[in-house]
């Protein structure tokens, strides 16, 4: 029997207990990384990037090989069966098949969301549009907490392209 399907869709889908468990466990893997070498021994990720991300689907694709995965994908969406017209929920469903878990970088708000509701595999929200970044949301908190002890009334400001971040 196939466990539990979850996704990391929304970053306030989760509660802060559940930040700070993925928290001290990233902590623990920067720390022990050896420990965890072997821990996605035979599972599949695959990176579905509708727009380009270098940093953010290299940063996927070398931490599922850094514990021991493999991986697929397309990072242009105009190699894959997208450019022929297929759907986003035909993709999920195909590559659910194959993936354990699904990495997607759409540029379209709610699409992470949408891909979630079809998967028979785990969806991790890589950046929809203007919505939503929960992954980047975690690194740029467990580096801020590398160094301050807390995220209490901390004000925070975000400079750059926003448009495309």
């Amino acid at each position: 029997m196939r466990p539990l399907v979850f996704h990391l869709i929304d970053f306030n889908a989760l509660s802060l207990s559940d930040w700070n468990t993925l928290y001290l466990l990233a902590q623990d893997i920067k720390n022990r990384p050896g420990d965890y070498a072997d821990s996605c021994r035979g599972k599949l990720l695959a990176t579905l990037f509708y727009e380009p991300s270098t940093r953010t689907m290299l940063s996927f694709q070398s931490a599922m090989l850094r514990i021991g995965g493999n991986i697929i994908g397309f990072d242009n969406p105009g190699t894959s069966s997208v450019a022929k017209g297929e759907c986003l929920k035909d993709t999920i469903r195909v590559i659910a098949g194959y993936a354990d878990v699904a990495v997607i970088r759409h540029p379209l708000e709610g699409a992470a969301y949408a891909a979630s509701l079809y998967a028979k595999c785990h969806i991790i929200n890589a950046g929809d549009g203007t919505h939503e970044h929960p992954t980047q949301a975690l690194l740029d908190a467990r580096t801020i907490l590398d160094h301050r002890p807390s995220l209490e009334g901390l004000r925070v400001a975000i400079i750059g392209d926003i448009a495309h971040s």
